[in-house]
Parts: structure tokens; C-alpha cells; sequence
């Protein structure tokens, strides 16, 4: 149950809420946010060359942006070995970013170049290209929208045909703004996304933009891993077995993950 504050003013003996007299609903309390930590599964192989921008699980296997003008490229990947299956590279000019998959469409954002670019999931032949305002960043959807982020606190929402922006929510945690939204996985009704330069990703509600939890990926990659690779950059989600992965830029690794509440994995170390 959420609880509301509400002022109570007494009029001719007649208590009225605030609701009442302004005749607008009063804002609810944000709700409170949960704290995650990362359980490992299982971790694969990954191309410790790729800069990856966006992941995600379709029919088996994985289908990963990587960025870095000059080495942008979408590919299809192997989950248990993190061989490249099938790839097609950028031209040297875009920065490649996040990427989707809707309605048998591979969706992918570049950088600075606000340029769009939609491949046939199967051959990776390029169908069209489409525009955007400012940067792309992260992209997925929720089977009706498309959900991108541009590098602010902003979530943006997409028409998938048309590609035009038909909405905007600021994500706030605790009340507070957020800022570097990045890498995008759309989680059962949740949007995850990680913040840049952390180890942090963010589960928000994509109607109101509140933070509903934090998930805390710190300690994934072993101190000398760690001392040749990036950030944390890449989510993916299989709705059917309800499997998690992440990696990030220049990760020797993947992993599939479970989230531990923070209670319950500091009661296991007791």
C-alpha cells in the first residue's frame, strides 16, 4: 500500500483535503528504493575488443553494437563461446550505440551523428535510416515504444514505425535527478539502465521515471580483468527463462547474473 500526505482543513465543520480545495491530486511520495547486489550464474567468453554500446537475447543467441568510430558494428554472438557469427561493420564515420530488436528489425542509434540505422535481423541487410535530436546513447522497447536515452537523465520515447519522439520522462531517484543514463534493457514492465562511468544500473519505471531499485555490479571482473578493460556497458533479458546478463567495454567476460536483495546478501556473509 502506498500512503499519501494529505492537509486536512476544516471548512464549516467539514474536513476537506488539499485535493479538495486546489482541485489537483497531490504528488505521491516516491516510492522507496530497493538496493540490489549481483549473484553470478554463470560467466562466457566475450570479445575483449568490443566496445560494447548495447545487448540483447533473441532465438538463442546474442546480438551486441559495439562502438568507436572505425570499429562499429552490429553482430550476431555465440552465448557460450563469444564467437561472432555474423557481423556487419559502420562506415567509419558513426559511432555505433544502442540497439534493439522490434518487429523482426534490428534498431540501432550512433553517437554524435544522430543518425538511425534498421538492418533485417536475419542477413543484416540495411533497410533505412531514420534522424533523431542529440546524441543516441541506449535504446530498447516495451512492445508498443521505443525507449531511448541520450546520455541526461531523459528518457525518450519513439513511434517504431515512424521513428518520431512522441514523449519524454525525467528519471529521478529519491527525488533527486539522474544524469549519464546509458545502456538500456526493457525487464518486466521496468526499464534498466546503466548509468555511465559506474558499476551502478538503475530500475526504473518508464511511465513515472522513479528509480525503483539500484543494482550494485561492482567486483564482476578480477582485479587484473578489470585493469585492461572498460565500464560497465551492456544488458540483456530473456523474458522466457527470465535470465539477466551484463557486460561492458572491452569485457574478456559476460555473465549472467541474479539480483540478491542488499539485506539478504549481507545476512549470508554473517
Amino acid at each position: 500500500m502506498t500512503w499519501r500526505r494529505v492537509a486536512v482543513f476544516i471548512v464549516a465543520g467539514v474536513p476537506l483535503s488539499a485535493t479538495a480545495i486546489c482541485g489537483c491530486p497531490l504528488r505521491e511520495d516516491p516510492p522507496p528504493v530497493t538496493r540490489y547486489t549481483c549473484n553470478v550464474v554463470q560467466e562466457y567468453p566475450h570479445d575483449p575488443a568490443a566496445f560494447t554500446q548495447g545487448l540483447l537475447y533473441y532465438e538463442g543467441v546474442f546480438y551486441e553494437s559495439t562502438g568507436l568510430n572505425g570499429q562499429s558494428s552490429v553482430r550476431r554472438v555465440e552465448i557460450e563461446t563469444g564467437e561472432v557469427l555474423m557481423q556487419h561493420r559502420l562506415a567509419s564515420n558513426f559511432f555505433g550505440e544502442g540497439l534493439t530488436l522490434f518487429g523482426g528489425r534490428l534498431i540501432q542509434l550512433t553517437w554524435l551523428s544522430q543518425t538511425g540505422f534498421i538492418y533485417d535481423v536475419t542477413d543484416f541487410s540495411e533497410l533505412e535510416t531514420f534522424r533523431y535530436t542529440g546524441q543516441g546513447w541506449g535504446l530498447t522497447h516495451d512492445g508498443v515504444r521505443l525507449i531511448m536515452s541520450d546520455g541526461t537523465g531523459t528518457l525518450r520515447f519513439l513511434d517504431p514505425e515512424t521513428l518520431e519522439e512522441t514523449g519524454r520522462v525525467a528519471v529521478r531517484n529519491n527525488g533527486a535527478p539522474v544524469n549519464n543514463l546509458n545502456e538500456l534493457e526493457y525487464v518486466e514492465g521496468e526499464v534498466f539502465a546503466n548509468v555511465w562511468l559506474t558499476d551502478t544500473i538503475l530500475r526504473i519505471d518508464p511511465d513515472t521515471g522513479e528509480v525503483l531499485a539500484t543494482i550494485d555490479c561492482s567486483g564482476l571482473l578480477s582485479g587484473s580483468e578489470q585493469s585492461e578493460a572498460g565500464v560497465l556497458n551492456g544488458i540483456a533479458y530473456d523474458p522466457e527463462t527470465k535470465r539477466l546478463w551484463v557486460t561492458g567495454k572491452r569485457w574478456p567476460k559476460l555473465f549472467e547474473i541474479e539480483l540478491v536483495p542488499v539485506g539478504e546478501a549481507d545476512g549470508a556473509n554473517n
